[in-house]
């Protein structure tokens, strides 16, 4: 890593938290820092949120998270209550003074943007707009995380179970699922990795040790709502670096013939096609890589 690109990143960091008013005590001049009108924001726009999954979307630590909502809540914009769903777990939701701090913000915030890009001509405002948008989709890629779960976990289920419905609408005679199943993604026999994305399984990839030097690799899918970010090459490398780690010399895969964008990516990443090497009905292409 470049020093010339970490001195960017600070002076990036630096403009942004002076040009958007974070140093200040009065974020839009609502009398509140800007951590406590982030966190109306948020509320506003999810609604009554558990305590624990906000404290995860938001990275926030769990002391400050408490001082912040105790200092919303002295104020009357916030109300914690047992949550329906879990009665040892709370909720937080805004109160109606709080939705009436939100739809404020919000139009506040409105204006600020405008008042951003007035300044600058059509073409500088257009170039500012999509410079944003890469930006933005750039620091939410470098947000993802990859870890091992348990292949039977909720998280894990929800993204297998999309996985297999997806196939099941593209594959030209359905998908069932096959005969890949929880133990094959079970330790020492196999591993199944998540991605995640602000506490959210956006996406997973599995791992089965075929014999003592060959791996292969099954169930990669990425949620479309988290596509483009390059989460699937993240997940090809930790997958492949993993059967590396557990001394096999070689991984295999297979894939049915309308993922075409599956094939190009296991071509670009050195995947040689190979013959059939097992009885996959659903599989059309095979592929090894030496590691």
């Amino acid at each position: 890593m470049q020093s010339q690109d970490i001195q960017q990143v600070r002076r990036f960091n630096r403009l942004v938290t002076q040009r958007i008013g974070a140093l200040g005590d009065s974020y839009l001049a609502r009398g509140r820092p800007l951590g406590e009108a982030r966190l109306i924001f948020e509320l506003g726009s999810s609604g009554a949120t558990d305590l624990a999954a906000l404290r995860q979307r938001l990275g926030l630590d769990s002391g400050y998270l408490s001082r912040l909502l105790r200092s919303l809540e002295n104020q009357g914009v916030v109300e914690l209550r047992k949550s329906r769903e879990d009665g040892r777990a709370r909720d937080v939701a805004l109160t109606a003074k709080g939705r009436e701090e939100f739809s404020a913000y919000d139009t506040l915030s409105d204006d600020f943007a405008r008042d951003l890009l007035a300044p600058l001509g059509d073409a500088q405002r257009q170039r500012l707009v999509a410079a944003m948008g890469e930006v933005e989709q750039l620091l939410r890629a470098a947000s993802v995380t990859v870890a091992s779960e348990a292949a039977d976990s909720a998280d894990a289920r929800r993204c297998l179970d999309a996985y297999i419905g997806e196939l099941a609408e593209r594959f030209e005679g359905g998908f069932e699922g096959g005969s890949f199943g929880t133990a094959d993604m079970t330790p020492p026999v196999g591993w199944l990795l998540l991605a995640r994305l602000d506490g959210e399984a956006i996406a997973c990839g599995a791992l089965k040790r075929l014999d003592a030097t060959t791996g292969e690799i099954k169930r990669v899918w990425v949620s479309p709502a988290a596509r483009g970010m390059g989460v699937a090459g993240r997940l090809m490398d930790r997958l492949e670096a993993l059967a590396g780690e557990i001394g096999c010399r070689r991984v295999l895969l297979d894939t049915n013939r309308t993922l075409t964008e599956a094939k190009a990516m296991y071509l670009k990443r050195g995947y040689r096609e190979i013959g059939r090497y097992n009885d996959n009905p659903y599989a059309d292409h095979w592929f090894e890589k030496g590691l």
